[in-house]
């Protein structure tokens, strides 16, 4: 949401903007409470974002399209520290997030990427948390900016993009030009398709 966010870029980001300034933060919510935490922020005018995916479910009465949290437990929302108990009274909302004992303020940039990329129809799905492997950064579409770790599946290439902070990840489909190594910004990661052998890629 968001590229590979550490404990670095937090402990940076805490200290660029004053603590009466609205910023985002990630909330652990009761097991399959997210849709339902994010409902009530919603009626009390808090800003959050709760990514979703649309998958298929088998139930007793047949196959259904049905739409499910990426990070499953968490949402992330906006708010100035000063709100920060409102918003913890929400039933079904735990906690923030902490690192080092406070609540983690998220870089803006990578969450307003995300939610604006997952809203032009970018497709994306869980997948298990993964801090290893070729780093690359996305260089053009919606995601453009974003950094993760390159796999190839079934022929396709994926970014999965983490947030350590949380320990999840998701993963998104990329061609082989709109991503490049990272510090590598002037050359492409991938050849061709049909060079794929050459291909500074992690299998998965």
């Amino acid at each position: 949401m968001i590229q590979s966010i550490t404990s670095e870029d937090i402990s940076k980001h805490q200290t660029t903007k004053p603590e009466s300034q609205p910023r985002w933060y990630a909330a652990y919510t009761a097991s399959r409470h997210e849709k339902t935490v994010a409902e009530h922020l919603r009626q009390r005018d808090v800003e959050c974002f709760l990514p979703l995916y649309e998958t298929i479910r088998q139930w007793n009465n047949g196959r259904h399209r049905v739409q499910m949290p990426l990070f499953p437990g968490y949402l992330f929302l906006r708010i100035e520290m000063r709100d920060r108990m409102r918003v913890l009274q929400v039933p079904g909302l735990v906690q923030l997030v902490t690192f080092q004992g406070a609540p983690a303020a998220l870089p803006d940039r990578e969450i307003e990427t995300l939610r604006n990329a997952l809203a032009t129809g970018v497709l994306a799905h869980p997948h298990r948390y993964l801090n290893v492997g070729s780093k690359v950064e996305i260089c053009r579409g919606p995601l453009q900016g974003m950094r993760g770790v390159l796999l190839r599946q079934q022929g396709q290439f994926r970014v999965v993009i983490s947030v350590e902070m949380i320990m999840r990840s998701v993963v998104v489909e990329v061609e082989a030009t709109d991503v490049v190594a990272m510090g590598r910004k002037n050359s492409l990661v991938l050849a061709p398709l049909s060079e794929a052998p050459q291909a500074a890629v992690a299998s998965a």
